[in-house]
């Protein structure tokens, strides 16, 4: 998820993304959540924390 009132358009997001799930659109990033895998690497580069991956196995509730 991205927090439109707190990312600045910087695109970093946008280049470190391995799958492409990422573009930017009047200056935000999107997620196309259909193509993200949840590397978390976009909520990592992220310089203003807009991102947020949720990920039952990153926040310990697995089946």
């Amino acid at each position: 998820m991205v927090d439109e009132n707190k990312c600045i358009g910087c695109a970093s997001c946008e280049g470190v993304c391995p799958v492409q799930a990422i573009k930017m659109k009047n200056d935000k990033a999107q997620i196309d959540e259909s193509k993200c895998i949840k590397c978390c690497s976009c909520e990592g580069i992220c310089p203003v924390d807009a991102i947020i991956i949720e990920d039952d196995k990153k926040d310990g509730k697995e089946d």
